[in-house]
């Protein structure tokens, strides 16, 4: 009886271990077979990532081809704050890249931990960029951007605006023509790491559009003397603003439109909203004396008047379509170059 009993308890305990381990088996078959496909997606999902490429902004050129505003490449930081995990040593290096106090930085990055992605900052020079990516930071991040840069600098700042941080028009001929500046992104299949860096780029889903350049009749040269000549003038007479607008007599092409005081478009930090209006075009004002030139060349022109015509200005008041105007002082009997 003892053998027996012992013999059932055997097969017992072996019939058991036979159960587990064709469990075992069966999941194993399982996942390899019935779920691969299932798990593959889940694979896939967690590291095949549709990101987008960034678009070139059309250029804006003079007359003669000169670049007036270009949009240069630029690195955008941003971290996942769950995966950002630099040692004392790395945030204090990456504080020094970002031109901030490393306390600062501490509570940046805190006020986005719930966050899943984060700017720390945008729009760094690419050497920097490769500073800060040689720290090796878990959970630090590039993505490509343009930044609008202006070679002129103060001298056509009201004429040609400038753009936001995301590269769009905001102000001038950047905000006028966005439409035709603008470029579309594009998107494309990559491969990242669990720390959200790109390893391999697998096909392109949707090309980039760049932006159209535009041309404008502007010549460089002209605009530059211009609005230094316009500032020498303030100067010498104390005024407080002054615009200027050069015109090609033959065509009416505009070859210079400037506005003083100024701004610099590459550092415009500290300047106020009056100071990116360009003045020559929303500003309306009494032209006085200064249209003279043009009536006299028109009167001129007709035949009818040489410079010594006769020109009685009595009684220094006329009415013109129901309006009184009056000179401020009573001129009598002039001459056209008098009256010029």
């Amino acid at each position: 009886m003892k053998k027996k009993s012992h013999l059932a308890r055997l097969w017992v305990v072996a019939c058991f271990f036979i159960l587990i381990a064709g469990v075992l088996i069966w999941r194993m078959l399982d996942l390899m077979v019935v779920d691969r496909q299932f798990l593959r997606g889940q694979g896939n999902a967690r590291s095949i990532r549709v990101v987008d490429i960034p678009a070139f902004r059309g250029m804006i050129i003079d007359r003669e081809g000169s670049a007036l505003a270009v949009s240069t490449p630029v690195q955008s930081l941003w971290i996942n704050p769950k995966d950002f995990a630099p040692s004392a040593k790395q945030l204090a290096s990456l504080a020094h890249y970002l031109g901030v106090p490393v306390k600062q930085l501490e509570m940046r990055v805190h006020a986005t931990h719930a966050r899943g992605f984060a700017y720390l900052q945008r729009q760094l020079t690419p050497m920097v960029a490769k500073k800060i990516d040689a720290l090796k930071i878990p959970g630090v991040n590039f993505q490509e951007e343009f930044k609008r840069y202006y070679p002129e600098g103060d001298s056509t700042a009201q004429l040609l605006g400038f753009t936001n941080i995301d590269d769009n028009g905001i102000e001038g001929l950047e905000l006028a023509y966005q439409h035709w500046l603008v470029g579309y992104s594009g998107k494309k299949r990559v491969v990242k790491d669990r720390t959200g860096h790109i390893i391999d780029e697998l096909d392109m889903l949707k090309e980039p559009q760049p932006g159209h350049e535009l041309q404008l009749s502007i010549d460089r040269r002209i605009q530059f003397f211009a609005y230094h000549e316009l500032q020498n003038t303030l100067n010498k007479f104390g005024a407080k603003s002054g615009s200027v607008v050069v015109l090609d007599t033959k065509t009416g092409e505009v070859l210079a439109i400037a506005n003083a005081p100024s701004f610099n478009p590459n550092a415009r930090s500290h300047y106020t909203l009056d100071s990116y209006r360009n003045k020559a075009i929303t500003d309306t004002f009494e032209p006085g004396s200064v249209v003279k030139p043009f009536s006299i060349a028109s009167a001129l022109d007709t035949g009818l008047y040489t410079p010594s015509t006769i020109i009685d200005t009595r009684p220094s008041w006329m009415i013109v379509h129901g309006h009184t105007i009056r000179d401020v002082h009573s001129y009598g009997v002039l001459d056209v170059t008098g009256v010029l």
